[in-house]
């Protein structure tokens, strides 16, 4: 068995994204400027507006194209240093509540949105950037509900994370996949449709 290349798994992976999106009926965009990149850990929706990260992975460019296809919405950009992706560092964690890691980067990221935004969300600091990438759901039968990194992985983080009385909390242990740069977001696409299973 001869193994595959990192393009033909990206190239799978793409299409088969787009049958099961097809199967679902929904919209969809594709990207043809060859000189727009845009990662999906680089933009971080709020429910109210976008925030795209500018990094080794997003462009300028790729950022454009996502402001003309959700023109309802501000998209804002944010330079990312020192990460791989503006989602390494921060996540939304609850309506109106901003997960952001206590890094220099993390917090200087933060400050840029603050400035970009006319809304003032509220925020929730973490101390491992790592954990502040977590999954916010808010489904009728549960409420609010949040999975975040194990405390086995991130203890200090997952005591922050306990403060949050009304969200029902589900940690998630995530070491193997951040060997290869895989955050909860990453491994996950969150889909607001009633299953017809």
């Amino acid at each position: 068995m001869s193994p595959v290349s990192s393009e033909c798994w990206g190239d799978c992976v793409v299409e088969a994204m787009k049958k099961v999106l097809e199967s679902l009926n929904l919209n969809m965009v594709e990207m043809v400027d060859e000189n727009a990149t845009l990662d999906g850990g680089d933009v971080l929706f709020t429910g109210r507006e976008f925030f795209v990260g500018l990094s080794k992975r997003t462009n300028q460019r790729g950022a454009e194209i996502l402001a003309d296809t959700f023109k309802d919405y501000a998209v804002s950009t944010v330079p990312v240093h020192d990460s791989l992706h503006l989602k390494s560092f921060c996540s939304m964690a609850g309506p109106n509540l901003i997960a952001i890691g206590s890094s220099e980067a993390a917090q200087k990221a933060l400050k840029t949105m603050q400035q970009m935004s006319d809304h003032r969300y509220d925020k929730l600091t973490v101390p491992d950037d790592a954990a502040a990438n977590c999954i916010y759901l808010n489904i009728p039968s549960k409420g609010h509900v949040l999975l975040h990194r194990a405390p086995e992985e991130y203890p200090e983080s997952a005591k922050v994370f306990e403060k949050l009385k009304d969200h029902m909390l589900i940690p998630i242990a995530n070491t193997e996949l951040e060997k290869v740069d895989g955050a909860l977001t990453c491994c996950s696409v969150l889909i607001n449709k009633t299953s017809e299973l």
